[in-house]
């Protein structure tokens, strides 16, 4: 079942959005966010000495989560719904390789800011998580430009904090509203979600 948020939340710049069309027909139009989490990825785990060169130090996907970055790609096309070019993924190999298997490696544009995103699931201070906060919420009130769909490959939201909890290769669908006006959450797609569109 797709989900639909209204409520405000002005700490994350989430604003009330009504529901006026499908899910579907908006994304064919463009003008919205695609915050996908990674897919799957259960081989290893993040080391203390964690370096974005040697995915030898992260946690990886899995052989499922290999399929579920393909299928993601392929639905996304088959749907035909426009994406804006780079693909913007977080510098975890997880990340990087769910959005080549999805997109292609030449497609995509490495964001630091997004391991910050990580971060907020750790020990960090209140004005750490704000400032991290502060960004994302510039990030997603900003539209893509005219008739395309911005995608962003990250990670998952502690509980109550940013986009909150997402699946494996899940898709919050976010509507920039412009600088200094928040966003608008319109949907939450598991990865069976998003193929269903397709009916």
């Amino acid at each position: 079942m797709i989900q639909q948020s209204y409520k405000r939340v002005s700490f994350t710049g989430e604003q009330p959005y009504p529901k006026t069309r499908s899910l579907l027909d908006s994304l064919l139009e463009g003008g919205y966010i695609l915050y996908a989490r990674h897919a799957e990825a259960t081989v290893g785990v993040d080391q203390p000495n964690l370096n974005f060169q040697d995915c030898s130090t992260q946690r990886n996907l899995s052989s499922t989560g290999r399929r579920q970055a393909i299928i993601y790609g392929e639905t996304i096309r088959r749907l035909r719904i426009p994406i804006l070019k780079p693909i913007i993924s977080s510098p975890f190999c997880r990340n990087i390789e769910t959005a080549a298997l999805a997109f292609g490696l030449v497609n995509i544009q490495i964001d630091r800011f997004w391991f910050d995103v990580y971060r907020l699931g750790g020990i960090i201070g209140d004005s750490e998580r704000l400032r991290i906060l502060n960004t994302l919420n510039l990030v997603l009130e900003s539209p893509p430009p005219f008739r395309t769909n911005k995608v962003i490959i990250g990670h998952n939201f502690p509980e109550g904090s940013g986009l909150g909890n997402i699946p494996d290769m899940g898709t919050v669908i976010v509507k920039p509203l412009g600088q200094g006006n928040g966003y608008a959450v319109i949907g939450r797609l598991s990865l069976e979600e998003l193929i269903n569109l397709m009916k």
